[in-house]
């Protein structure tokens, strides 16, 4: 059965004219190669080199042959380079899914760094509600998530991302509106929207658990959905406890908690034979996230 190490030994053999030479140049035995030829050449059928004491000289058939080898040599070594890069993670695609609502840290530098790092690898990037999110990851339609850590479930390989700061966004007219720090007893009494869905209660669920570690008494109330929520906050209805977002509407601003809280993030994939792309966007993603400690804050307009 023909081999790719065949059809390097004809073409040694066509370039060189001669045996000896290309025996040396492949390095292999001449008796060795001329058997190997032999049997190439009843493979095919037809006789690819004409024999004389000074070497050999191409038939037409071998002409022709050396053509299609070339063309076959260089496609082969075209797939190994692609496999390479795809064991090496440099070829692929990484389906990211990124929580909305309380973000990821830095989810716009991992991303960039990533896309720097490999660029022959497709990233793409889909926002939403938590559940959502894991349910694709199970099914296979996305290959990591960057989620709070108290999303993440037995079944899926977690690392940490490290934690974004909590803060406060209130709308202009409130009055927990302003600019720097604001002291945690202030929110004692306030209304607070949080998105409360039946299908996704991680968010109300981490916000509980802050104003309990804070030992604070509010009231929470149901929010309108993203983006709509902005409208309630730039009428006073209340505020909303979250991460600092990236960026924000005017008319609204961000204010850190003080005491500082943090709440922990982490990125989550299936443990079954992740490919190497999806596992080198993991090792990007834990080398930039520590980078952030409180991303800009936005003051009120």
């Amino acid at each position: 059965m023909m081999e790719l190490r065949h059809l390097r030994y004809f073409v040694a053999i066509a370039e060189e004219r001669n045996f000896t030479r290309a025996a040396e140049r492949l390095w292999v035995s001449q008796p060795g190669l001329s058997t190997q030829m032999r049997r190439l050449e009843g493979e095919l059928g037809v006789r690819l080199f004409e024999r004389h004491t000074r070497g050999v000289e191409l038939t037409a058939a071998g002409a022709l042959f050396l053509e299609r080898a070339r063309v076959a040599l260089v496609a082969s070594d075209l797939a190994s380079a692609v496999g390479h890069d795809l064991s090496e993670g440099r070829l692929g695609a990484v389906r990211v899914g990124v929580s909305r609502g309380l973000r990821p840290p830095r989810t716009s530098a991992i991303v960039y760094r990533f896309f720097q790092s490999r660029p022959g690898v497709e990233v793409n990037v889909i926002e939403g509600r938590n559940p959502a999110l894991l349910n694709d990851l199970e099914d296979g339609r996305l290959d990591v998530v960057l989620a709070p850590s108290l999303c993440a479930s037995p079944g899926l390989s977690r690392a940490p991302l490290g934690s974004e700061a909590w803060v406060v966004l209130a709308g202009a007219v409130h009055p927990l509106a302003g600019s720097g720090a604001l002291q945690a007893a202030e929110l004692a009494g306030s209304t607070i929207l949080v998105p409360a869905r039946r299908d996704d209660p991680g968010h109300e669920r981490a916000v509980q658990d802050l104003l309990r570690d804070l030992d604070i008494t509010a009231s929470l109330v149901r929010s309108a959905p993203d983006p709509a929520v902005n409208e309630q906050l730039a009428r006073g209805e209340g505020v909303v406890l979250s991460t600092s977002p990236e960026s924000l509407p005017p008319g609204i601003c961000a204010r850190r908690l003080d005491p500082r809280r943090a709440l922990p993030f982490s990125i989550l994939w299936h443990d079954e034979s992740p490919a190497p792309a999806v596992m080198e966007f993991v090792r990007i993603a834990q080398a930039t996230a520590p980078l952030a400690h409180s991303r800009r804050l936005v003051a009120a307009a």
